[in-house]
Protein backbone atom coordinates (compact mmCIF):
# COMPACT_ATOMS: atom_id res chain seq x y z
CA UNK A 1 0.00 0.00 0.00
CA UNK A 2 2.90 2.33 0.57
CA UNK A 3 4.60 1.77 -3.02
CA UNK A 4 1.64 2.38 -4.41
CA UNK A 5 0.33 5.54 -2.48
CA UNK A 6 4.14 6.84 -2.65
CA UNK A 7 4.03 6.01 -6.75
CA UNK A 8 0.68 7.52 -7.25
CA UNK A 9 1.88 11.04 -5.29
CA UNK A 10 5.31 11.01 -7.48
CA UNK A 11 4.58 9.49 -10.86
CA UNK A 12 0.97 9.40 -11.48
CA UNK A 13 0.56 12.97 -10.00
CA UNK A 14 2.90 14.27 -12.62
CA UNK A 15 1.38 12.37 -15.31
CA UNK A 16 -1.99 14.14 -14.19
CA UNK A 17 -0.98 17.37 -13.89
CA UNK A 18 0.94 17.61 -17.39
CA UNK A 19 -2.24 15.62 -18.87
CA UNK A 20 -4.56 18.75 -17.32
CA UNK A 21 -2.03 21.34 -18.78
CA UNK A 22 -1.24 20.20 -22.03
CA UNK A 23 -3.71 22.10 -23.87
CA UNK A 24 -2.62 25.63 -22.02
CA UNK A 25 1.01 24.31 -22.99
CA UNK A 26 0.14 23.75 -26.50
CA UNK A 27 -0.90 27.40 -26.55
CA UNK A 28 2.46 28.77 -24.80
CA UNK A 29 4.94 30.55 -26.79
CA UNK A 30 7.60 29.25 -24.15
CA UNK A 31 5.90 25.98 -23.13
CA UNK A 32 7.83 24.09 -20.14
CA UNK A 33 7.27 21.43 -17.79
CA UNK A 34 9.83 20.97 -14.39
CA UNK A 35 9.62 17.70 -12.70
CA UNK A 36 11.08 17.06 -9.39
CA UNK A 37 13.56 14.29 -9.09
CA UNK A 38 16.52 13.12 -6.94
CA UNK A 39 19.68 12.51 -6.28
CA UNK A 40 18.32 8.97 -5.23
CA UNK A 41 17.36 8.47 -8.74
CA UNK A 42 20.66 7.83 -9.77
CA UNK A 43 22.77 6.90 -6.20
CA UNK A 44 22.19 3.89 -4.41
CA UNK A 45 20.74 5.36 -0.93
CA UNK A 46 20.58 3.16 1.76
CA UNK A 47 17.10 2.75 3.22
CA UNK A 48 15.82 4.54 0.66
CA UNK A 49 14.43 1.87 -1.99
CA UNK A 50 10.96 3.34 -2.31
CA UNK A 51 11.67 7.28 -2.47
CA UNK A 52 14.39 6.34 -5.08
CA UNK A 53 12.38 3.64 -7.27
CA UNK A 54 9.77 6.50 -7.45
CA UNK A 55 12.30 9.06 -8.20
CA UNK A 56 13.83 7.04 -10.99
CA UNK A 57 10.68 6.81 -12.17
CA UNK A 58 10.20 10.27 -12.66
CA UNK A 59 13.59 10.96 -14.14
CA UNK A 60 12.82 8.25 -16.67
CA UNK A 61 8.93 10.11 -17.35
CA UNK A 62 10.48 13.22 -17.64
CA UNK A 63 12.42 11.76 -20.48
CA UNK A 64 9.75 10.01 -22.46
CA UNK A 65 7.46 13.14 -22.03
CA UNK A 66 10.18 15.14 -23.17
CA UNK A 67 10.34 12.43 -26.49
CA UNK A 68 6.72 13.22 -26.75
CA UNK A 69 6.19 16.89 -27.21
CA UNK A 70 9.18 18.14 -28.19
CA UNK A 71 7.48 18.64 -31.54
CA UNK A 72 4.72 20.56 -29.83
CA UNK A 73 7.42 23.31 -28.73
CA UNK A 74 6.93 21.95 -25.38
CA UNK A 75 9.86 21.65 -23.18
CA UNK A 76 10.37 18.66 -20.13
CA UNK A 77 12.76 18.54 -18.04
CA UNK A 78 13.54 17.79 -14.24
CA UNK A 79 15.38 19.16 -11.41
CA UNK A 80 17.62 16.20 -8.85
CA UNK A 81 18.16 17.83 -5.31
CA UNK A 82 21.16 16.37 -3.51
CA UNK A 83 19.58 16.32 0.19
CA UNK A 84 17.69 19.66 0.60
CA UNK A 85 18.18 21.36 3.76
CA UNK A 86 13.47 21.21 3.92
CA UNK A 87 10.85 20.74 6.57
CA UNK A 88 11.29 17.00 6.06
CA UNK A 89 14.69 16.20 6.39
CA UNK A 90 14.23 18.59 9.90
CA UNK A 91 11.45 16.16 10.97
CA UNK A 92 13.85 12.86 9.66
CA UNK A 93 16.79 14.54 11.51
CA UNK A 94 15.00 15.41 15.03
CA UNK A 95 13.45 11.98 15.45
CA UNK A 96 16.94 10.43 15.48
CA UNK A 97 18.83 9.54 18.34
CA UNK A 98 21.44 12.18 17.68
CA UNK A 99 20.39 14.79 15.84
CA UNK A 100 23.45 16.73 14.93
CA UNK A 101 25.53 13.53 14.32
CA UNK A 102 22.91 12.71 11.16
CA UNK A 103 22.91 16.35 10.09
CA UNK A 104 26.79 15.70 9.96
CA UNK A 105 26.55 12.53 7.96
CA UNK A 106 24.07 14.22 5.76
CA UNK A 107 26.24 17.46 5.07
CA UNK A 108 29.40 15.22 4.54
CA UNK A 109 28.09 12.85 1.56
CA UNK A 110 27.63 15.47 0.10
CA UNK A 111 31.09 17.22 -1.65
CA UNK A 112 30.44 20.64 -1.24
CA UNK A 113 29.71 19.55 2.76
CA UNK A 114 26.36 20.91 3.43
CA UNK A 115 22.54 20.40 2.77
CA UNK A 116 21.59 21.97 -0.21
CA UNK A 117 19.27 25.12 -0.03
CA UNK A 118 15.59 25.18 -0.66
CA UNK A 119 16.13 28.50 -2.88
CA UNK A 120 19.01 26.67 -4.88
CA UNK A 121 16.92 24.19 -5.93
CA UNK A 122 13.98 27.19 -6.75
CA UNK A 123 16.54 29.03 -9.02
CA UNK A 124 17.30 25.98 -10.50
CA UNK A 125 13.70 25.10 -11.37
CA UNK A 126 13.01 28.87 -12.17
CA UNK A 127 16.30 28.44 -14.71
CA UNK A 128 14.67 25.44 -16.51
CA UNK A 129 11.03 26.96 -16.78
CA UNK A 130 11.96 29.96 -18.38
CA UNK A 131 12.25 30.90 -21.80
CA UNK A 132 16.37 31.25 -21.12
CA UNK A 133 16.73 27.70 -21.40
CA UNK A 134 14.78 27.04 -24.98
CA UNK A 135 17.25 24.57 -26.29
CA UNK A 136 17.41 22.42 -22.93
CA UNK A 137 15.11 19.53 -22.85
CA UNK A 138 14.50 15.95 -21.58
CA UNK A 139 17.56 16.46 -18.49
CA UNK A 140 17.97 16.46 -15.07
CA UNK A 141 19.93 18.98 -13.71
CA UNK A 142 21.30 17.61 -10.53
CA UNK A 143 21.68 20.29 -7.54
CA UNK A 144 23.71 18.56 -5.44
CA UNK A 145 26.94 20.30 -4.84
CA UNK A 146 28.55 17.01 -6.70
CA UNK A 147 26.89 14.24 -5.46
CA UNK A 148 25.92 12.79 -8.46
CA UNK A 149 29.24 13.47 -10.80
CA UNK A 150 32.17 13.75 -7.96
CA UNK A 151 34.41 11.70 -6.78
CA UNK A 152 36.45 13.16 -4.02
CA UNK A 153 39.49 11.49 -1.97
CA UNK A 154 39.31 12.33 1.43
CA UNK A 155 42.09 15.08 2.83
Amino acid sequence: AEWARVFSINVTGISRVTSAALPLLRASDHAAVVNTSSIGATAGLPQRALYSASKGAVLSLTRAMAADHLREGIRVNAVSPGTADTPWVGRLLSAADDPAYERAQLEARQPHGRLVSADEVAHAVAYLASPRATSTTGVSLAVDGGMQELRLRKE
